[in-house]
Parts: C-alpha cells; sequence; structure tokens
C-alpha cells in the first residue's frame, strides 16, 4: 500500500476517530474499513515526511539522538549521558600498535548511535575518511543514488567533495527509513546494492520476513573491503563471501578471500611492513554462524527493536540500542530469569570474551614486535631463515584478522559466546607459533631476544593525528581474571 491505513469502526453513526472520512454503509460496517490518510512519495529520503504517515515509528526513531543512561554496560559506552568519547585505543591499547600505519590507529572511537553515524565522520580525525567516497557507504541512505548520479569515480571522490554533493538539507542524515522499508508496501528491503552482491555470493536468493528484520541491519553491520586500485584509489565496496554459504561465513574462509585478494589489501602496517586487509564491524556474519539465537530463528530487531506499546497501538521500537540499555525489556519476553540475572549473564560471557581478546590481542602484538626485529636483522648484516620467516608471517596473519574480527563486533562475544571462544582460542595459539618461529629464526640469526618483548606502546598511543589524542588510562580495560598480567607485565607493555 502507498498510504498509511488505519481500521475504523464505527457504531450507529458515532465517529471514534476525528478528521478521518468514513466510507460505510448503513449503521455498521460488518468489518473495519481501512481508510488510506497519507502517502509517501517514491524516493523520499526525508524521515518527516514518513513521519506524517507513521508518527509512532518516526517518534521512535527520532529518539536515536538523544543519549543513553551512564553505566549500564561494561563494556560498549557509546553516546551516554556522561558525554564522554571513549577511545577504544585506551581500551585495548595493543590496536593502538596493530592499527600504525592508518586511520584506525590515529583514532578509534566507540560508536554514539544511528543518529551520529554521519556526523561522527566529521568529527573523527579525517584520517579515516582518505578512502574517499566510498566511507559513505554504510553512512548515508544517499549512497547508491550518488553512485547512479557520479558513477564509479565517486567511490574515490574525496572525501569532503562526495559529502558536498548529498543534499545539503540531508548532510548530517544518517540511518532513514528509506534504507529499511519500501514506501509502497512498508516491506523490508535492502537499499545498498554493494550488499545484494555480497548476499548473491552465498546461494540464497529469497528471504523470508524474518531474515529481512535481520539483513536490513547486515546492510551495514557487516565486514567488507574496500578494493584498491595500482594507485591505492577505492574501487567500490566488496563482500569477502566467496566460498561461503547462509549461516556458514567462518572467519577461516574470510580470511582466506582476503590473503588471495591483492585489491583488498588497503593499508600497510607500520611495525612490521606488512600489507594488510581489515575487518569492519562483522555482526552479521559473526551472529549467523550457528549462534544459538540464530539457530533459535531469533533476528537483530527482536533484540534491538523490540515491540512496545504506544498508546493504544503496538510498533516495533525505533529507538535502537543495546539491550543492556534499555534494562532487557526484550530479553525478559522471552526469559524469565529477570533482568538482572540477565545482564549478569551478559557481563559474564563479555568477560570471558575480553580476557581471551586481551590475551590474543597482546599475543599478536608481541609478534609484530618480532617481525620488526626480523626486519632489521639484515639491516645488521644478519641472515634470516626465509622459510622460517614466511611461515612465521602467515601465522601471525591469521592471529592479525581474528583480533580484527573480535575487536572490530560490536557484542564484545555476546553475539556468538561459542564462536567468540573458539576464534580467539585459534588467534592465541596462532600467534604463539608465530612467536616461536620468529624466535627461532632470530636466534639462528645471532639476534638476542628478552623473554618479555618491549612493545613500547607509548609510542603508538600517545599524540594521535590532529587531536593529540593519549592514552587514557581510565578506559583501559583489565583482564577481569588477572591473567593477562603475569603473561606480559604491565611495564613490558611500555604505558
Amino acid at each position: 500500500m502507498t498510504k498509511r491505513t488505519i481500521a475504523v469502526c464505527v457504531i450507529c453513526g458515532v465517529f471514534g476517530v476525528t478528521g478521518v472520512v468514513l466510507l460505510a454503509n448503513g449503521c455498521a460496517p460488518s468489518r473495519p474499513e481501512l481508510v488510506k490518510v497519507a502517502s509517501i512519495p517514491d524516493g523520499e529520503y526525508d524521515p518527516a515526511e514518513w513521519g506524517k504517515a507513521y508518527p509512532l515509528e518516526y517518534e521512535s526513531w527520532a529518539k536515536t539522538k538523544e543519549p543513553r543512561p551512564t553505566g549500564k554496560s561494561k563494556y560498549k559506552p557509546g553516546l551516554d549521558t556522561d558525554k564522554i568519547v571513549y577511545d577504544k585505543l585506551s581500551e585495548f591499547p595493543f590496536m593502538a600498535l596493530l592499527f600504525h600505519g592508518w586511520g584506525f590507529g590515529v583514532e578509534y572511537n566507540e560508536p554514539q548511535g544511528h543518529w551520529y553515524m554521519r556526523i561522527d565522520q566529521d568529527i573523527i580525525d579525517q584520517s579515516r575518511t582518505k578512502a574517499g567516497g566510498v566511507c559513505l557507504n554504510c553512512k548515508s541512505p544517499y549512497m547508491d543514488a550518488l553512485v547512479k548520479e557520479h558513477g564509479p569515480g565517486f567511490y574515490s571522490m574525496p572525501w569532503q567533495e562526495a559529502v558536498a554533493k548529498i543534499p545539503a538539507k540531508h548532510k548530517d542524515l544518517g540511518a532513514a527509513c528509506i534504507d529499511c522499508h519500501d514506501n509502497r508496501t512498508m516491506d523490508l528491503k535492502i537499499n545498498r546494492a554493494a550488499f545484494s552482491k555480497g548476499l548473491a555470493k552465498l546461494g540464497k536468493k529469497e528471504f523470508t520476513r524474518q531474515e529481512m528484520r535481520t539483513l536490513v541491519c547486515a546492510q551495514c553491520h557487516v565486514t567488507y573491503n574496500v578494493p584498491k586500485d595500482q594507485n591505492m584509489k577505492s574501487l567500490g565496496v566488496d563482500h569477502p563471501y566467496d566460498g561461503s554459504t547462509w549461516g556458514t561465513i567462518t572467519i577461516e574462509n574470510i580470511i582466506a578471500v582476503i590473503k588471495r585478494t591483492p585489491a583488498y589489501k588497503e593499508w600497510t602496517q607500520a611495525v612490521t611492513g606488512l600489507k594488510v586487509g581489515f575487518l569492519r564491524h562483522p555482526e552479521f556474519e559473526f551472529f549467523t554462524r550457528a549462534s544459538v539465537h540464530w539457530n533459535a530463528g531469533l533476528s537483530c530487531a527482536d533484540c534491538h527493536m523490540p515491540y512496545q506499546k504506544a498508546g493504544a497501538n503496538k510498533i516495533s521500537n525505533h529507538n535502537l540500542m543495546s539491550p543492556l540499555k534499555d534494562d532487557l525489556r526484550a530479553c525478559v519476553k522471552c526469559h524469565p530469569q529477570g533482568a538482572e540475572r540477565l545482564k549478569r549473564q551478559v557481563i559474564e560471557t563479555q568477560d570471558r570474551t575480553v580476557s581471551l581478546l586481551l590475551r590474543a590481542g597482546y599475543g599478536t602484538a608481541t609478534a609484530a614486535k618480532l617481525i620488526e626485529l626480523a626486519n632489521a636483522a639484515p639491516r645488521q648484516g644478519k641472515t634470516v631463515d626465509q622459510g622460517l620467516y614466511a611461515q612465521a608471517v602467515d601465522f601471525y596473519l591469521e592471529a592479525l584478522y581474528r583480533v580484527i574480527f573480535i575487536g572490530a563486533e560490536n557484542s564484545l562475544g555476546f553475539h556468538n559466546p561459542m564462536e567468540a571462544g573458539r576464534i580467539l582460542g585459534d588467534a592465541i595459539a596462532f600467534s604463539a607459533k608465530s612467536e616461536a618461529l620468529l624466535r627461532q629464526l632470530l636466534a639462528a640469526a645471532g639476534v638476542t631476544v628478552p623473554a618479555n618483548i618491549m612493545l613500547d606502546l607509548t609510542k603508538y598511543i600517545n599524540n594521535r593525528g590532529t587531536h593529540r589524542k593519549n592514552f587514557r588510562k581510565e578506559f583501559e580495560f583489565a583482564d577481569p581474571f588477572g591473567i593477562q598480567e603475569r603473561i606480559l607485565p604491565r611495564a613490558a607493555r611500555g604505558i
């Protein structure tokens, strides 16, 4: 339908709805009649116009601008009432070392929510927008229209020039109604051509409404690569799904695709000198990999957009947020344990993930510093076994991509706890194997290697970018179980 409809019931000529034209024969119709009161034009981007037909949903969506209560989530602060922008590199200092060499190593903040997804791009250090217009893919509903109007060159168009192509009224508009809904039928739809191409690789063409309640979110909550040409100019957005299938987008296959695709090597890691790819917010891949809730038939919307009463109506809550910040109202509808017990369960899961992530992250950072030593050895006249070096680098990359994957996934393991443990356990094993091989080849080359590798994190985490950001100790996440301090003494971290 193209217009908002209201069921009107009339008994003996008494009108219960003001300002609605009643079409009825006789005193009372046998069933309610649908009366159309508003229409949404094709190609309408303005949520306010959609709000004329769906005022309750619009009012709910507009609340995404508001800050959330402080302290509801232990590990995922965002735009909270404390008005603090949380620095992810201070939360996980090893990331500053691993990402040194490009934008994510300069400024990497916890997200502030859908209202600010485009605005945040202007606030953050502009090293994060060097890829050009392609950076709008997950930030503006106008992305596909702009590519259609300006051609593939829009992907590599300088950032400020690309943003200027968005109509001035909507320059700061983030996720909007048109991203998820068909204006004629209100059916869920995909508004990103790049994601549609990614889904085609999975061999599934038709989706149920419940599956669509995940896919509309996955348009942005998904990992992707920005392929580069020989001049390192952006060519578009690709999803590393070749060889994967619906429900089985594994980290192993994602890594294999990145490794064998030269165009996906988007940046050079400064510490190791390796040209590598990246993984962004892979909620879709992580959640759909046989998680408990996915296997039970749940969608993203069930937990992040639960149904709620709005007066006499029931609507899907468009004020999206973590269930923790909504006092787990979505969770208690299925789980009788009560909100407090469920919250403890979430935190217990995240505690274990954080502990493993710290282990994997610092292990991978240690291997990176050993690669740095191995790279320096030939300049000192020492001979490095290239066979061992190649093996060590390969194991290192397996660890690195797993650390990036879990570090970028926004639930800190809760969307799929068992998979988080598996991935991070493998990352720890791969980083340890890389470290062992590197120690072996360095010893053979006559390079003395200390028991604890100095990470020199101060060099990477302080005085970052135009904002001159520094490490903030109060943001750092400590190992909830105290294991990391025993494995790598704080003095060796250098902060």
